[in-house]
């Protein structure tokens, strides 16, 4: 075969293994890899974005919204390092995102030549990806091109999944070789991780046994395509079923079985239900202390008493923070549809229990419906989520932003389907979900999709809904507009009665962007909602329309998040001398993870 450069080595390899889109900025240290796009037979489309953070969060969405990865491919020095925050939210929420970025010339390296950092090691940023990444390269000769590659996808997509990063020198880029391109589909393992049987006969024996036995559901579900496989447990063993952010899709939340989420902003039934389980079993779950309030018994979990069985592909996790009874090394899809197989169907015995746990969903209803159905203006982060979820299609897919408008779309927008919603949540990103959504609609043109998120987070990347509009992506971007970080500033005044840098002021009164006028400014359509008569049909007009919209909510300061019905472990200032510091040592004495 005729001599390819190094760009060329990448771009026909992303394009044999099926990447449909590359997102990124052209700095002159990836200007030839990207020139080799533009070579007769490449079919995949690159766009352009603002800023490189929002290129690796574009693609996180895609993947999220597809099971599909994409790239994101930029330059060197600056712009290589402004994809590390979109890396260490891929990667904490196990998310593949293959992340390509330029080098200094292998020659020039050590030299400190433009945008190198070489005071402590030659190349010194290449470093900074190992803690973000599942796995990272840098090049060092032109012929390593094609077999790197094909490492990338296969640590990208089996096991555990994550983002990957390559660093390619420039004078790389533009070196010619006689090489081979692998063949993917002979490089990739086939099959998943079966469990071993006798610990999914250990597992249904305690699961028979159980007199409360709860099912948490975590983002490796979602990853497994192990949906139905959970639901035919969950009806096999009448147990009911709480979700993490990331596991929130993986179960119907319409189904009789459906509790809510667990952790400091989940539900009070979603908390209660699994803190009183004699049996957990948790799937796909990391147990982060965000999901377990901290791991202080009797908020969300008492383990022990409560036994756990808890399956992963990840042996990492497997008993890290709580002890197992059972522990099932194993992709999800297989071994739930092991257990519920060996499980069998549990006749009778729970209908005291599942009484219980509808009563406390019916008494959560009734308090949600206080913020749902508010007519007050300034409006509750939880008004307008009612409102979209009428006019939304069951299989719409929503995008949350960071905060109180995450914490409060975890609990009060109801998902039915897998991949329907995405959030950044084990990093919490604020500024992801703008691109993020672009990346969603990007790969699923057949589904709605819209983004809400604070006004503080959308200023992080606003100017990537100009990427929207010059690809006529239509996005709905929903800014609650609440004039700050309330979700800091509720924090700062629950412990310290007091705050500092949350509240956006001039001269002591609030300070507000007009959101619908950056709408404009980027050319897309826009509404701001002054009456909760006229939000309904808002948001219909905004999901018919064949392009991108911004929709400005204003959300009130004071009412502006989700209830907290866990606990997060944020120490109180020793100079705070009162009833706070006795609730929180109490709840410290009480946490299991040590």
């Amino acid at each position: 075969m005729p001599e390819l450069t190094g760009g060329e080595i990448v771009a026909r390899t992303l394009n044999n293994y099926g990447v449909e889109y590359g997102a990124g900025i052209p700095g002159h240290g990836i200007w030839v890899l990207l020139d080799a796009f533009l070579q007769d037979g490449n079919d995949v489309e690159l766009l352009q974005v603002f800023h490189e953070q929002s290129a690796v969060h574009l693609a996180d969405g895609y993947y999220r919204a597809t099971g599909k990865p994409m790239a994101a491919i930029t330059s060197v020095g600056a712009g290589a390092a402004n994809t590390v925050l979109g890396l260490a939210t891929a990667y904490s929420d196990s998310v593949p995102v293959l992340t390509i970025t330029g080098a200094p010339p292998i020659g020039m390296q050590g030299h400190g030549c433009l945008q190198e950092l070489d005071r402590k090691a030659d190349n010194g940023l290449a470093r900074s990806f190992e803690p973000v990444t599942k796995r990272r390269w840098s090049i060092q000769t032109i012929e390593e091109l094609p077999f790197v590659l094909h490492r990338a996808f296969s640590a990208m997509l089996t096991g555990r999944p994550g983002p990957v990063h390559i660093e390619v020198p420039m004078d790389i880029q533009a070196q010619a070789a006689d090489v081979n391109l692998h063949d993917l589909e002979r490089r990739l393992p086939t099959g998943r991780y079966f469990p071993d049987p006798s610990a999914i006969e250990d597992a249904a024996a305690v699961l028979r046994d159980a007199k409360r036995p709860v099912i948490v559901v975590g983002g490796g579900v979602i990853n497994s395509g192990a949906s139905e496989e959970l639901r035919q447990v969950a009806e096999a063993l009448q147990a009911p079923v709480v979700v993490t952010w990331s596991g929130k899709g993986a179960f119907p939340e319409d189904h009789s079985l459906f509790v809510g989420p667990i952790g400091q902003t989940g539900t009070i039934p979603g908390n209660a239900v699994p803190a009183a389980a004699d049996v957990v079993l948790a799937v796909g779950c990391r147990f982060s202390d965000w999901s377990a309030s901290s791991y202080s018994r009797g908020i969300t979990f008492s383990m022990p008493p409560g036994k756990l069985v808890q399956i992963d592909i990840e042996p990492h996790e497997i008993g890290k923070n709580y002890p197992v009874e059972v522990g099932i090394l194993a992709d999800a899809k297989p071994a739930l549809a092991d257990l519920a197989a060996a499980v069998g169907t549990v006749s009778g015995g729970r209908e005291d229990y599942l009484a219980e746990v509808a009563s406390l969903k019916a008494d959560w209803a009734q308090q949600e419906s206080t913020r749902l159905d508010s007519d007050q203006t300034p409006f509750t982060s939880q008004r307008p989520l009612r409102d979209l979820r009428r006019v939304m299609d069951r299989d719409g897919i929503i995008v949350s932003g960071s905060g109180n408008t995450q914490g409060a779309v975890k609990q009060s927008f109801p998902v039915y389907e897998p991949r329907t919603h995405l959030t950044s949540a084990g990093f919490s990103a604020m500024g992801w979900a703008t691109p993020a959504a672009i990346g969603a609609k990007l790969g699923r043109p057949d589904r709605q999709v819209v983004c809400i998120l604070g006004d503080g987070d959308f200023l992080m990347t606003s100017q990537e809904i100009g990427v929207a509009a010059q690809h006529e992506i239509p996005v709905v971007f929903v800014v609650q507009n609440n004039s700050g970080y309330m979700s800091i500033r509720g924090g700062q005044r629950k412990i310290m009665d007091r705050f500092v840098l949350s509240e956006f002021t001039r001269k002591n009164e609030p300070y507000t962007v007009d959101m619908t006028a950056i709408g404009k400014a980027f050319g897309i359509e826009t509404a701001r909602i002054e009456d909760s008569d006229e939000m309904e049909s808002t948001f219909e007009r905004a999901l018919a329309s064949e392009g991108p919209s911004l929709i400005e909510v204003p959300t009130s300061r004071d009412a502006a998040g989700p209830w907290v019905p866990g606990w997060w472990d944020f120490p109180v200032p020793a100079y705070v001398e009162d009833e706070r510091q006795e609730e929180y040592r109490e709840k410290l004495l009480a946490e299991q993870h040590q």
